[in-house]
């Protein structure tokens, strides 16, 4: 029963991948925001940004630039989201086609300890290399840091700016 589970949620990552990636919006943020921040109307950002998409409208091999390379989480959590993990499945793809070095950066908003804030960053790069690692990418090419509250990406004490510092960047 648990390879039918197994399968199930396979099918429904896929799927989820896929509907991402049927998307025909080519409008592109000119003021450098990031583009998912507040635009489902509930505050929740997805992750990626409207004008990212998985594969390269150029059809050139300069698609790197076209996959979002911020994962978000919710308060307090290092579980990755369903969208979250559509788009590793997507840079899980790159790397096994293309390996080369990444580094995955955690970071946690400013409420908390530094020390738990440090833990935090670390526990989310590391959800985020472990499934990446599920996926058949080689541990050797991921290197995890964390930097905690220490590099926000949005300055203030607010929902917005919170939401937007609790991720892990995928360097390559």
């Amino acid at each position: 029963m648990t390879s039918v589970k197994k399968q199930g949620l396979t099918l429904a990552f896929v799927m989820a991948f896929l509907a991402g990636c049927s998307s025909t919006d080519t409008t592109e943020d000119t003021d450098g925001s990031m583009g998912a921040d507040g635009q489902s109307g509930n505050g929740v950002s997805t992750g990626m940004s409207d004008r990212d998409s998985v594969t390269s409208r150029s059809g050139s091999d300069d698609d790197m630039e076209e996959l979002d390379t911020i994962i978000y989480f919710d308060f307090d959590q290092a579980t990755l989201k369903p969208d979250s993990r559509a788009l590793l499945l997507a840079h899980a793809e790159r790397l096994k086609e293309s390996p080369t070095d990444v580094r995955l950066e955690g970071h946690a908003d400013e409420r908390g300890s530094r020390e738990y804030n440090m833990a935090l960053g670390e526990r989310r790069a590391n959800a985020v290399r472990d499934f990446l690692v599920l996926q058949g990418v080689r541990r050797s090419d991921l290197e995890v840091v964390s930097y905690g509250e220490e590099r926000p990406v949005a300055m203030g004490s607010n929902d917005r700016a919170w939401e937007r510092n609790r991720r892990v960047e995928i360097k390559y």
